[in-house]
């Protein structure tokens, strides 16, 4: 039996008419901008300041996309008598976008806290040469980073603010007991016989 002529044109009008009074679910992108994750995997961004040229993420890239070039300088010593220090000084950390597959595991391996994730992920370029962030770009994406989620109530303290707080602690201590001390050998003789006597 042959179809019925222009029976393909009616259904496919009768599924225009069922979707037109239905409500759009298409995201307005880019005049909205969509809600993302907090933990979103957009951009990476380099605090330099904590860098210390280790080459561990660099190493650890599964896609060879992260260029760091560094040279050595030579620190005097700190107190006479000292010795003279050498520490890595950073020259250039670049990452290729075009080549990163976003796996994180630079940042998961940084022991110095140095790489972070933003949530920016509008950084498209004509020119795929663009896409390649040297430290100034990616010190920008620094700003875009997040503040990192709040501690659980119940949860322990970190390891280093527990070590800081007992250092702080041993610190007012002792400048207690040297105040104390002070504060006695600053006593003249006499009135500190009178009141030993004055306790007896």
């Amino acid at each position: 039996m042959s179809p019925i002529p222009g029976s393909g044109l009616a259904k496919g009008l009768a599924v225009t008419l069922r979707t037109m009074t239905k409500k759009t679910v298409t995201a307005q992108y880019p005049d909205v901008q969509p809600e993302l994750p907090p933990r979103s995997r957009g951009v990476i961004g380099l605090f330099e300041e904590n860098c210390t040229v280790c080459m561990l993420c660099a190493r650890e890239c599964p896609d060879w996309c992260i260029y760091i070039d560094s040279h050595k300088e030579t620190v005097p010593a700190a107190v006479p008598g000292g010795r003279e220090r050498s520490r890595n000084v950073l020259d250039r950390f670049a990452i290729d976008f075009s080549l990163c597959m976003y796996c994180g595991i630079c940042i998961e391996v940084c022991p110095f806290d140095a790489l972070f994730w933003s949530p920016e992920f509008e950084y498209a370029e004509t020119d795929i040469h663009d896409l390649t962030h040297e430290r100034d770009k990616l010190r920008e994406w620094m700003w875009t980073v997040p503040e990192p989620p709040a501690l659980d109530p119940g949860a322990e303290d970190p390891k280093e603010i527990v070590a800081a707080r007992k250092t702080a602690e041993k610190l007012e201590a002792q400048r207690a007991q040297e105040a104390e001390q002070a504060k006695e050998a600053a006593q003249p003789p006499q009135q500190a016989h009178e009141e030993e006597e004055g306790e007896e």
